[in-house]
C-alpha cells in the first residue's frame, strides 16, 4: 500500500478535475465570439479556476504525491489550452469570413464621395477676358460698388438734367440727396484710374453693376460688365477697332470681325455700336439661330474719349486723346457657350456650373 493518502486535498481529486474539464471544454465551445471565449477562459483557465486552485495544492502534497498530482493537472490545463485556442482559431475565421461579407468594399465605386468643386463661369470668363487684356500691356483696375453721382454721372458728361441718366434705371441709398448709389456701370472706375494714375493711361475694368431691372430670361438687376480704357497722345479710332478684333479672335476664335455702327454715348465722341459676325455662321446669316439670320450680333458700345470727360480727370485733351468700350460679360458668356436663359447665372444650381470644370 502507499504510505500516503493520493486524495488528501480536495481540489486534487480526479472527479472533480474531470468536473473541471467537462465544464471548461462545455464553455469554450458555447462562446458564441472572441468576447465571451475570452471571459470564458478567464473563468477556467485563470488564476481563480479550478485548474489554477488545483495547482497551487500540489506543493503542499507529500512529495511522493506531488509526481501524480502534477501529472494530472498538467494534462487537464494542456487539454484545456489546446481546446481555447483551437475554439478561438475557428471563432477568429468565422469573424474574418464575415467582415469579408459585411464589410466588403467594391473598388469599382468612385473613390472621391465628394464631389469637386467648381469655380462660377462668370468668374471663369472674366479672368479670361482680363488676362487677354494684361497680355495686351493693360492693368486690370477695380473700384467700389457704392458710387458718387460725381463718379457715376457728372463726371461723365451726364450732368443732373443730362437725358442719358434716365437710361440707367438707378437705386440710390439712403439717405435720400446724399449722392451715394449703386454704380449703374463699370466707367466710373474709368475716372478713377484717370484720376489716379493721369495719362497715358491703360486699364481694362471687370465688375458688378446694379440697375433696377425686372428679372427674366435675358435681364438682371445685378450683371457684370466689362470696360476698357486706353489715354495716351495719337490714339484714333483705328486702334479702337484692332484692339476690339484682337478681343473678339480671342475669345471667339480666329476669323471673327467687328463692325461699327453711329451710336450716341455722353461719355464718348464720336459713339458707336460694336457688332461680331456671327461665330456660329460667320455671317451667312441664312437659318442661324444664334444671330436671328442677322449674321451679325450685337457686342457693346465704344467710342473716342470725350474731352469733357479728360477735362473732368485734370487730363488735356488737346494733348492726349483715347477710346473705351464696354460689353456684358453675362451676355458674352451666354453667347460663347449656347446659355438661353440670363437667370442659369445666378440660381446656385451647382449641375449648372459642373459642365465648365475647374480652371486656374
Amino acid at each position: 500500500m502507499p504510505d500516503y493518502d493520493p486524495v488528501t486535498k480536495a481540489a486534487l481529486a480526479p472527479d472533480l478535475l474531470a468536473v473541471a474539464r467537462t465544464a471548461a471544454l462545455d464553455a469554450f465551445a458555447a462562446a458564441a465570439d472572441l468576447d465571451a471565449l475570452t471571459a470564458a477562459r478567464t473563468a477556467h483557465l485563470g488564476d481563480r479556476s479550478p485548474v489554477a486552485l488545483a495547482n497551487r495544492e500540489i506543493k503542499v502534497l507529500p512529495p511522493q504525491a506531488r509526481k501524480d498530482a502534477g501529472q494530472r493537472v498538467g494534462e487537464l490545463k494542456a487539454a484545456l489550452e489546446s481546446a481555447y485556442a483551437e475554439r478561438r482559431t475557428a471563432l477568429a475565421d468565422e469573424r474574418d469570413a464575415r467582415a469579408l461579407v459585411e464589410e466588403a468594399v467594391d473598388v469599382t465605386l468612385p473613390w472621391d464621395r465628394m464631389p469637386r468643386g467648381r469655380r462660377h463661369p462668370l468668374t471663369l470668363v472674366q479672368e479670361k477676358v482680363a488676362d487677354i487684356f494684361t497680355a495686351m500691356g493693360y492693368e486690370v483696375a477695380e473700384g467700389p460698388l457704392v458710387e458718387t453721382e460725381w463718379h457715376n454721372f457728372d463726371a461723365l458728361n451726364m450732368p443732373a438734367d443730362h437725358p442719358a441718366r434716365a437710361m440707367q434705371d438707378t437705386i440710390f441709398l439712403d439717405p435720400p440727396g446724399d449722392g451715394r448709389l449703386l454704380r449703374t456701370h463699370t466707367s466710373p472706375v474709368q475716372i478713377r484710374a484717370l484720376l489716379e494714375r493721369g495719362a497715358p493711361c491703360y486699364v481694362v475694368v471687370p465688375g458688378r453693376v446694379v440697375r433696377n431691372d425686372p428679372i427674366d430670361a435675358t435681364h438682371s438687376p445685378v450683371f457684370h460688365q466689362l470696360e476698357c480704357l486706353a489715354v495716351d497722345e495719337g490714339l484714333t479710332m483705328a486702334h479702337l477697332r484692332g484692339t476690339i478684333d484682337t478681343l473678339a479672335q480671342a475669345v471667339f476664335g480666329a476669323g471673327i470681325i467687328s463692325r461699327l455702327r453711329p451710336s450716341y454715348f455722353p461719355f464718348t465722341e464720336p459713339s458707336a455700336e460694336v457688332d461680331l459676325v456671327c461665330f456660329v455662321c460667320a455671317g451667312a446669316a441664312e437659318g442661324c439661330r444664334t444671330c436671328a439670320g442677322e449674321g451679325w450680333i450685337e457686342w457693346g458700345g465704344c467710342g473716342m474719349v470725350h474731352p469733357r470727360v479728360l477735362r473732368a480727370c485734370g487730363v488735356d485733351p488737346d494733348r492726349y486723346s483715347g477710346f473705351a468700350f464696354g460689353m456684358g460679360l453675362d451676355r458674352l458668356l451666354m453667347f460663347r457657350h449656347g446659355i438661353t436663359d440670363l437667370r442659369h447665372l445666378f440660381d446656385g444650381d451647382v449641375r449648372f456650373t459642373e459642365p465648365f470644370g475647374m480652371e486656374v
